[in-house]
Order: C-alpha cells, then structure tokens, then sequence
C-alpha cells in the first residue's frame, strides 16, 4: 500500500472502500475497494474530500483488511450462526436460531489484546432471535503483517482449545412440573398469584407444563410431588413459595431430599437472593429442578430472568458462575424496565 496523490491515481487500484455521505441521502460506498481509478473518477474522489489515496502495491509480507477480517470471523463463526459479507473490512455474524448465546471471553480478549484488530460482541448467556447480530470483526489499518495475523490465529485458538469464539445451543423443549407450596394457598386463604407469572415466562420458550400440583407447607410431601413429576417425565421441576428462614419454610429441604445435588441455595443478585438451583441423575437424564423465592412474584426481573433460559438451552449452570453474578446482579427496578437490553445480569 502506498499514498498518493488523488490527481496522479489513475490506472491505480484502491485499498479500501471510499464512503460518500449525503445528507439525508446516502451513506455507502462511492467507490469500492480494488477499483480501478478513472480519468473520470478524479473529479468525484475530490469532491469527497480525497486529495490523496492509498493504493495497492504488491507486498507478498502484507495482508488488506478484507482478507485479514476472514481470519478473525473463522476464528468466531460456529454452527447456527451466518456471516455477512466483507465491508470496510468488517464481517458480522447473525444469529440463524433462536437459542443461548455463549461467549469464550478469553478467545475475544487474546484478539483484542493483540491491538490493531478486534472482535465485538453482545453480552454471552442471553437469549438471541433468528436474524439478531450477534458480534462484529475488523482489523483497524487498512493492512497489517500477514505474520501477525497468523500468530492470532494460532494464540486465540489455543486459548480457546480450537474452538469458535461464539456458540449459539439451540431452545430445547422441555417439560415442566410445577409445585405450588405454602400453608395459606393450600388451604384458599389466598389466591395463588405465583404460578401464572411462571407460566408467562415459561411460555417465552418450548416449554410444556405436564404438572402442576398446590402442597402445604410439608417437606414430605412437596418431595414426593418433585419425584412424582420427574417419573411422569418432567425435565424441569419448579417450586415457588417457601424458599425463606421461617420455621414453615420447607422448600428447600424438601428438595433436598430428592437426592438432587444442590448446586446453590442462595445468590448474589436482587431480587432474588433466596433462590436455589439443583440437578438430579434420573435414568440416564439430568433434571433441573429450582426453588424461587417470593420476589420472583412481584419484581419485574429477578434471577430467574437470568437463569431460565440457560435451564431451557441445556447449558448447566455452577456455583462459580452463580457467584460470579455479583457483579451486575443488582436491579435498579428501573420505572420502565428494557431487560434484557440494561446492565442487570451483565458483569464479568
């Protein structure tokens, strides 16, 4: 690549896209790269403001952005997923189901750490839509050493166990059961007002309720329902009510009692601190099976909101990970809520 003068370019290859921007208009490329510069074209290039140009010269050491952005977007791109076309030197990727998003953070950050090149991406562990944009890849000068991106190639994918950067696992159908606890519900001193809010966002993914059974506040028996439910084929079970310290609280005994391994009760994140999640080996299966708390009734978004649709991609959740939540796991109950596009759920 070599500058020169616009006047003196004719016969000469651009490098890279020119963009004439119009008001109100137009904002695309007036001229696109590998064009061949015209007698014609001079008035029109310094019209845009290009009194000189970078042009091709042939360097067999070096790399133009468009080829270089191939190699970023192979090292992200994976089943589910579709590639836009080269622009500028950037390539998108879109989302070709709905599904979970997961993002290996150590492979974007090697990339971007190298400087001169990047990879951009939503937040990972979120749903995505058929026909969302899921990241975006350039390099930033409009050539870098053939070299260099060679060794990116090779760190990234060593980082990542030759792996793509991006997953997208697929919604799965599942079927749920729902066991309803507390004294006052079981006995109609109350409406329940729990399971229809369960019910609305199961129905934002394939989801089958096959079960759905009231108990008082007896661990025995709220144990046996979540067993009962999981022999009729249930693939998640959920328990709301009686997830607190109080001494009728039984929620999480009774779930317990199971066998279920219990990968935590309680996380870092408001609303929601009260919650517990398990996972119990039933022939030859692994059944989630959940306590919420209270506040998953009321409160607009609470943990359930972030760990639900990793239950319904089949993407196993650990202590650490719920830990790790922390950070971003506190909800600012804004007066008009925009979950998912906000910071809640969204640290490291």
């Amino acid at each position: 690549m070599k500058c020169i003068a616009t006047k003196d370019a004719v016969g000469c290859v651009l490098c890279h896209d020119i963009t004439q921007i119009i008001k109100g208009v137009t904002k695309d490329a007036r001229f696109r790269k590998g064009h061949v510069v015209t007698e014609e074209d001079i008035p029109v290039l310094l019209s845009l403001g290009k009194d000189q140009l970078y042009v091709w010269e042939c360097d067999d050491t070096m790399m133009h952005e468009n080829d270089a952005a191939e190699i970023l977007v192979s090292l992200c791109i994976n089943d589910h997923m579709k590639r836009s076309s080269v622009k500028e030197g950037k390539i998108e990727l879109i989302a070709e189901c709905d599904g979970l998003l997961k993002v290996n953070a150590a492979g974007i950050k090697t990339v971007n750490g190298f400087g001169r090149m990047m990879i951009a991406s939503r937040h990972g562990n979120f749903m995505v839509r058929k026909g969302d944009k899921l990241a975006g890849t350039r390099i930033i000068p409009l050539v870098i050493e053939k070299e260099a991106m060679e060794e990116v190639r090779n760190e990234c994918m060593r980082v990542t166990d030759h792996k793509p950067v991006f997953t997208i696992k697929p919604m799965v159908h599942k079927k749920v059961g729902i066991v309803t606890t507390g004294n006052e519900v079981y006995h109609g001193r109350i409406q329940d007002t729990f399971t229809p809010v369960i019910l609305d966002k199961l129905a934002e993914f394939d989801s089958e309720v096959i079960a759905h059974q009231l108990s008082d506040d007896n661990d025995q028996k709220v144990t046996g329902m979540i067993l009962d439910m999981i022999h009729q084929g249930a693939d998640v079970v959920i328990c709301t009510g009686g997830m607190s310290v109080d001494p009728d609280d039984k929620t999480p005994l009774a779930i317990k009692n199971t066998g279920a391994t219990i990968v935590s009760y309680g996380a870092p994140v408001l609303p929601g601190a009260m919650f517990l999640l398990a996972y119990l080996e039933y022939e030859g299966r692994t059944v989630t099976v959940m306590g919420l708390p209270g506040c998953v009734m009321y409160a607009r978004r609470t943990i359930f909101d972030l760990i639900l649709p990793r239950v319904m991609c089949d993407d196993p959740v650990t202590s650490e990970e719920l830990a790790a939540l922390g950070e971003g796991g506190f909800c600012l109950n804004c007066e008009v809520c925009t979950f998912p596009n906000c910071g809640f759920g969204k640290g490291k």
